[in-house]
Parts: structure tokens; sequence; C-alpha cells
């Protein structure tokens, strides 16, 4: 008898320890249930380097080069 109160009890903190950690998850699916891994991510593709007459800061410093003291461009 005493058997059968200790399965139950272990089976009820069971089903609450699920519970309470699928709550916690935050999967957004609103039903609980159980998160599946997220698959690793593999590497970042590299950037994609910026052409020197589409960047706005290449340009301003080469504005910047090409002014003379009076600020007028050269001719």
């Amino acid at each position: 008898m005493v058997f059968l109160v200790m399965l139950v009890i272990a089976i009820a903190v069971v089903v609450l320890v699920m519970r309470a950690a699928a709550t916690q998850g935050g999967n957004g699916n609103g039903g609980g249930g159980l998160r599946r891994p997220r698959p690793p991510r593999g590497p970042r593709p590299p950037q994609r380097p910026v052409a020197p007459d589409d960047d706005p800061d290449f340009l301003r410093e080469l504005d910047r080069r090409t002014r003379r003291d009076d600020g007028s461009t050269p001719a």
C-alpha cells in the first residue's frame, strides 16, 4: 500500500516538473510541450565589402582631401 502511494506522489511530481519546464521554455506555441533543440549555427558568411563609390565615409574623406584651403575644388 505504501508503495502505491509513493508511486502516485512520484508521478505527480514528475508531471508538475514537466509542466513547469514547458512553461518556462517560452517557445511561444502556448500549448506547452517540449522544445526541440535548435540546430547549431554554422559560421556566418563574410560581410560583403562595400565598393568605394558606395561608401559614404570614403566619399566624404575623398571630398575632404580634394578640397583646397579656400573651399574650391581643384580644376
